[in-house]
């Protein structure tokens, strides 16, 4: 089987399963969004996104360094995995404390401190699976990591349910959370120690010590990610309050549904990449602007068709009482075009082993996103922070384009041709959009006809891309 063929392989898994996931996440947003209130589903919103930031004391970037290393080494897996999985025991200890310490600091009201500590418990079981998942990533099992994301989202949803008509309120929800990653733990755990590999346990003091300090730059990356992408919200419920976060996170739930698709794609290439640096520089770089072509071609227009019709589709999804959400929607619908060309530079540079640079990236993002929130928070209250994540991923993207230059990697012409003509087919879509004033379920097949008949005849498509789509079919 060619790497072409391996690579479509695992992201047929994980992508079916990450359909399910999107469609169940979809499911049980509205429910919650609907059930709880916009108040409450502000407190959901702020107690997943602080306890998102504190996942790095758990982690601290032990979970993408045993990826890469495995990857490219096997043998090594019982050891590392071995170690990693104790280590990680004593990490969830200390957040714990650490988590219930800031709560009593920042003077959260009882119900608040219970649902953060009810998550954080969550939390931790999400990233031992995120251990789990990194060894079929390296391993290139892809479907074990499918099966276990599809059980999780399974389970979410039919304990959400439960907790939604048995009137269990957030406490209820979040027990909901903790059940369904717990159960996929314990299946991921049985088939990787059956099919993939036997853990090797110990606790080596000095081999924990080694991969501990490795791994800081990925944990301190990780921390700075998480504050770039969750402080917001955060900021958000103690400047403005409960109301204009949940606001805020009814958008940021469906901006997370479409990031899970791009989740999916590194999850398989990041391994993949890390051979081609090891091996093959030259196919490093092409999976590279491939990446960003095929991720463009698709979101840059769904972008577009958002911004035309976000008032209706925050109305379909969470009611007229979230009006407000859809200028929220329509600004925040671009980060995930520059989330999707920045995850694949960061994948270029954590491949090159260059994860120190990406470090510097987002600590000099954070401090903006965190500064520029300081200012528009107070002023445009959940816009401002919209806003601000903006120009926070644009600034990602610009550093992220000079230091892969300095790197000494430079992208094709024909990648920035492709771009243009992608950009040129979403414009005439807009264009076609703004004058016919469809109706919405009309717009997305007539939509979808006007744009790719465009970039058809743009020739976006050129022999390599051919060879890439005969591989996965296995014709060549």
């Amino acid at each position: 089987m060619s790497q072409v063929q391996t690579i479509f392989k695992n992201m047929s898994w994980l992508l079916i399963s990450q359909i399910i996931a999107s469609i169940c996440g979809f499911i049980w947003t509205i429910l919650m969004a609907r059930y709880l209130g916009v108040s409450n589903y502000g407190i959901f919103g702020f107690a997943t996104s602080f306890t998102g930031i504190l996942a790095i004391t758990v982690d601290l970037g032990i979970n993408t360094q045993v990826v890469r290393h495995i990857s490219t080494d096997y043998d090594s897996a019982p050891k590392y995995l071995g170690n990693a999985i104790p280590l990680k025991s004593i990490f969830s200890i200390g957040c714990m404390i650490l988590t219930l310490v800031i709560l009593i600091l920042m003077k959260s009201d009882e119900l608040v401190i219970t649902v953060t500590l009810l998550f954080t418990i969550e939390m931790i079981i999400k990233s031992y699976i995120g251990l789990l998942n990194g060894s079929f990533q390296a391993f290139e099992e892809g479907k074990y990591q499918g099966i276990g994301n599809t059980i999780v989202t399974l389970l979410t949803l039919i304990f959400i349910l439960i907790s939604i008509f048995g009137d269990l309120g957030l406490i209820g929800i979040a027990i909901s959370y903790i059940i369904a990653n717990f159960v996929a733990l314990l299946y991921e755990y049985y088939v990787l120690n059956k099919h993939i590999v036997k853990p090797k346990f110990e606790l080596d003091r000095t081999f924990c010590k080694s991969i501990t300090l490795i791994s800081i730059p990925f944990a301190i990356t990780g921390l700075l990610y998480t504050i770039y992408y969750s402080i917001d919200v955060v900021m958000l419920t103690n400047m403005v309050g409960s109301y204009a976060t949940g606001i805020y996170n009814a958008t940021y739930k469906l901006i997370a549904v479409l990031n899970l698709f791009y989740s999916v794609y590194i999850a398989v290439i990041f391994p993949v990449m890390s051979k081609f640096f090891k091996n093959d520089e030259s196919m490093l770089l092409i999976s590279f602007e491939k990446s960003i072509k095929y991720l463009m071609l698709i979101i840059i227009p769904l972008a577009v068709g958002t911004v035309f019709y976000s008032t209706d589709i925050i109305n379909l999804i969470y009611g007229n009482k979230y009006d407000a959400a859809s200028s929220v929607l329509s600004i925040l619908i671009w980060t995930v075009c520059l989330l999707f060309i920045s995850g694949a530079a960061n994948t270029l540079l954590n491949a090159s082993h260059k994860e120190v640079t990406v470090t510097k990236i987002y600590a000099i993002a954070a401090v903006f996103n965190i500064v520029l929130n300081f200012f528009m928070i107070p002023y445009l209250s959940y816009n401002g922070a919209a806003i601000t994540t903006v120009l926070s991923d644009v600034l990602i993207v610009i550093m992220q384009a000079y230091a892969i230059y300095k790197l000494g990697h430079r992208p094709n012409k024909k990648l920035y041709s492709d771009l243009i003509k992608i950009i040129i087919g979403s414009g005439i879509l807009g264009i076609a959009l703004y004058m016919l004033n469809l109706n919405m379920w009309v717009a997305i097949p007539v939509g979808i006809i006007i744009y790719f008949a465009v970039v058809y005849l743009l020739r976006l498509f050129d022999d390599s891309d051919k060879y890439i789509i005969n591989e996965i079919l296995g014709k060549n």
